[in-house]
């Protein structure tokens, strides 16, 4: 199993473009996602996401937070924990709270996962994404679940 793990930001008109401007930042604006649950092959590969195929079904676990209140500061965040007979990833969000916070709870919560599960954790990632909304924005931080079908060649 191979994923990529991706964040985008952006402002727009409305909180719809803000949302699909900050996911085409991220690399993946041109695609249909299918939100999944949050579990993992083990061994799992993290790669950098190549060229998706417009109009591709892909699979992703997705945090995003929208705000159109100026001055707000809005986080997402992913946490990826892998062992080696499977990985877990949970997502977090928030508008106004302390990003250092979200990132320690992500972390908290994919660890419980694991150790509910009896796992060891041999990677652990986290991907954050903030912005600090001028008019309209969104934030998303994704794991991208990739297979050639998805691919451009």
């Amino acid at each position: 199993m191979k994923i990529a793990i991706v964040s985008g930001k952006d402002e727009g008109p409305t909180k719809l473009n803000a949302f699909d401007n900050a996911l085409t930042e991220a690399g993946i604006g041109d695609v249909n996602l299918i939100k999944v649950s949050s579990m993992l092959a083990g061994n799992v590969e993290i790669e950098t996401l190549p060229k998706l195929k417009a109009g591709a079904m892909v699979n992703c676990v997705l945090s995003t937070v929208t705000s159109d209140n100026p001055g707000d500061e809005i986080t997402a965040v992913v946490a990826v924990a892998i062992g080696k007979e499977l990985g877990c990833v949970v997502e977090t969000t928030g508008i106004n709270e302390n990003p250092d916070d979200l990132i320690k709870e992500a972390h908290e919560m994919v660890e419980y996962m694991m150790e509910k599960r009896g796992v060891e954790i041999k990677e652990l990632i986290v991907e954050p994404c903030t912005a600090t909304v001028e008019n309209i924005a969104s934030v998303v931080s994704s794991v991208v679940y990739l297979n050639n079908n998805i691919i451009e060649e």
